[in-house]
């Protein structure tokens, strides 16, 4: 018995242990996380004050380098806000509570919606949706309506008393009755960018973001179901499949008419498509010009009229007046064409060879019996806030090295990213295309999830377009066209990728350009729409500012954004807040002065991209992507060398040195952003006697550097020891 009780306590102490050692663990994540966190912070101080280092000498062929005097460039956070807890199958029977109102009150927050620079962009029945959801609030003199970094999700209208706006402390200003503000926290969840005081007693009108998400999303999931019924009704249009109808509710408008209205007068020659929406209308014939018309029919809510026209010229045969108000939902014949035709066969194009096909099915079979512990690690190739990425090699053959992403299982879960991470997993296994950095499988143990991707260390399109300011024609058409590559065989699997900017693009060894990072791609299905607000606030669509819902076509207006930065140095749509940036888009393109290097074919092609109505963007037609392709500012490129890999790239960032690819790009970058971890700086010879000889590494300026012996290649200890060839 005596040695039973003798195991039992010594289980008791090793259990005891254990627990300690397993606190000591959590403390321990604690603190490396909050240095993450640091690191984050003071890479983004960094970038912001790079002016004071000297700048890599950059190739005259990609491009005028950025002025002395011009900002410097930081890298972008991308919003993702939470899914919709909304079942969008029960949306229509989702009942909205409404506030009684005088007739004084709902006039002045309707006009303060109207007078909003973003809320003015809401459609008439939304405007009045909200007013009606609106609920009363008051708060008392002296305290905060809003305090600047809280979490938000109410927006308010002021209708009695005055308030003081202050950020930092700093006074911005004061608001009288009938103004709004909060607006951006019913657009995501975010921190609040300021702090609102009232300086009267005051009186509020309130609503938050789900109520004002569930108007938005059921205000457009109605309408678009109701216009497909009425084209499903419609014999012309019951062969179209299931997403080209879709496109065509999209481009659907409302127009009215009053009693009386001509809306079709016989004799004429017309080019439109009508079906009532609601109201009646009489249609009458003149057998002779000297003969009263002729009465012949009443049509009715659901009823169509002109469908000869979409096919060619029509002459109308009889007149269409409307009995009543009328509403009539029109299409005219150049944007159907421009919407009917091409789509079956782009969707149903076979990306993949056999021959393609066979080796990622090998592939697969390689990868599904390696483990975690059959990697080397070589050093970290970056860090973010709960991830790093390092690069490492197969020990039993050295030859084949990959990056391998570790993420924190603790942050995913604290921050409700399982479904992105899951997401990012599932499409990053099916987008085998030489145009997106491969996955080729995951692992994981009890703290970390593992994936294990293809090495590009060409570094990042950010990087380079940073440092040179801007690029030239034929740059930009050869990064541009390989995005488009990849954006095809994207869309033609139903997947929004969601996040196109020049952070998210990186080289490879050939200077080819690849998209990385799918946490916020979605597999949506042809024809089908999301409604999720995520992406890059200066890259965001207007249609998931508005919450109408976005599709593949949401990547095309990315693209036209990514061209205007790629040629100027900046985007077209940039303010000092997201709000400001968003509200920038919703005026529009054609608001946009662009700049004289920037040519008028190229501006064409943005603009055509970056069309409001997203059915009528290039790349979103009836030939799909073939339209960008076939564009005047693509004329005479090469896309079959591209796909073959054969195009010689504007710029050829590393070379191959032994059995590892190593940029100098990528040295540089680790040599400038690093600070001291008790290494001796090396002599300017010792790293430049390691440099490739390449055009933008001749002038690498070792002045202000040092350097961590974590960080360098991941040894302590200088010099490193380096892979052959070095």
């Amino acid at each position: 018995m005596g040695t039973l009780r003798d195991l039992q306590f010594a289980l008791q102490l090793k259990i005891e242990e254990l627990r300690q050692r397993d606190t000591l663990i959590d403390e321990l994540e604690l603190e490396l996380d909050a240095k993450d966190d640091l690191i984050h912070r003071l890479q983004g101080e960094l970038d912001r004050y790079r002016a004071t280092l000297s700048p890599p000498g950059p190739s005259t062929a990609a491009g005028p380098s950025a002025p002395p005097d011009e900002p410097q460039r930081t890298k972008r956070q991308a919003i993702s806000a939470e899914p919709t807890a909304l079942d969008l199958t029960q949306l229509k029977h989702v009942t909205l509570t409404s506030y009684s109102k005088s007739k004084e009150s709902q006039q002045l927050i309707q006009t303060a919606l109207l007078e909003n620079d973003f809320m003015k962009h809401l459609e008439q029945g939304q405007i009045l949706a909200i007013v009606d959801c609106m609920h009363p609030t008051t708060v008392a003199q002296g305290c905060c309506v809003i305090q600047e970094g809280d979490d938000g999700s109410l927006v308010y209208v002021l209708e009695e008393g005055k308030v003081e706006v202050t950020k930092e402390g700093q006074k911005l200003c004061t608001m009288d009755p009938g103004k709004v503000f909060g607006e951006l926290a019913i657009l995501y969840n975010c921190t609040r960018t300021a702090t609102v005081t009232a300086l009267t007693d005051i009186k509020l009108w309130a609503i938050d973001r789900q109520c004002f998400q569930t108007i938005m999303m059921r205000t457009g999931l109605i309408r678009h179901s109701q216009y497909m019924e009425f084209l499903r009704s419609v014999p012309s249009f019951q062969t179209l499949p299931e997403d080209v109808l879709s496109k065509v509710a999209d481009v659907l408008e409302e127009t009215h008419y009053s009693d009386g209205d001509y809306i079709i007068r016989q004799g004429a020659t017309g080019d439109t498509f009508f079906i009532i929406s609601e109201g009646q209308v009489n249609v009458t014939k003149q057998k002779t010009t000297s003969e009263e018309p002729a009465f012949l029919s009443t049509l009715s809510k659901g009823d169509w009229f002109g469908e000869q026209a979409l096919k060619g010229e029509d002459v109308r045969t009889a007149n269409v007046v409307a009995v009543g108000n009328v509403t009539c939902l029109v299409v005219d014949r150049e944007t159907f064409k421009q919407l009917i035709g091409g789509l079956e066969d782009v969707s149903k194009k076979a990306y993949e060879s056999d021959e393609a096909k066979a080796k990622v099915e090998a592939e697969a079979a390689f990868f599904s019996n390696v483990s975690l512990g059959d990697f080397r690690v070589i050093c970290t190739l970056g860090m973010g806030g709960f991830s790093r990425v390092e690069l490492v090699q197969l020990k039993n053959d050295p030859s084949r090295s990959f990056a391998m992403k570790v993420l924190k299982k603790r942050h995913i879960l604290d921050t409700s990213q399982q479904g992105h991470i899951l997401s990012e997993r599932r499409i990053m296994m099916e987008a085998v295309s030489p145009f997106t950095v491969r996955l080729y499988r995951t692992f994981r143990d009890a703290k970390f999830l593992y994936m294990l991707l293809e090495v590009c260390l060409g570094g990042e399109l950010w990087t380079l377009l940073r440092d040179r300011g801007s690029f030239d024609d034929s740059t930009t058409r050869f990064y541009t066209a390989c995005v488009v590559e990849a954006l095809n065989f994207l869309h033609c699997r139903g997947i929004i990728y969601r996040d196109l900017k020049p952070e998210n693009i990186i080289l490879d060894e050939r200077g080819y350009a690849k998209l990385v990072d799918f946490g916020f791609a979605k597999k949506v299905g042809l024809g089908k729409k999301t409604w999720t607000f995520c992406g890059t606030p200066e890259y965001v669509a207007p249609e998931i500012i508005l919450n109408k819902g976005h599709d593949v076509s949401a990547d095309c207006w990315s693209l036209g954004i990514l061209i205007f930065e790629l040629l100027s140095g900046s985007p077209p749509f940039s303010g000092s807040d997201p709000m400001k940036t968003y509200n920038i888009i919703l005026r529009g393109i054609d608001m946009v002065e662009f700049p004289k290097k920037i040519t008028k074919s190229a501006a064409n092609l943005i603009k055509r991209l970056c069309r409001d109505n997203p059915s009528e963007r290039l790349g979103n037609q009836k030939n799909g992507v073939k339209d960008i392709q076939k564009h005047k500012w693509f004329e005479g490129f090469n896309w079959e060398g591209i796909r073959k890999g054969t195009l010689t790239p504007p710029i050829m960032p590393i070379r191959k040195t032994g059995d590892l690819f190593f940029p100098a790009m990528q040295l540089q970058e680790w040599f400038r952003s690093l600070r001291s971890g008790g290494v001796r700086l090396p002599e300017a010879d010792e790293i430049r006697s390691l440099l490739p000889s390449l055009p933008y590494s001749s002038s690498f300026s070792l002045s202000s550097l040092s350097l961590s012996p974590s960080s360098l290649l991941g040894l302590g200890r200088w010099p490193p020891s380096l892979p052959t060839g070095w």
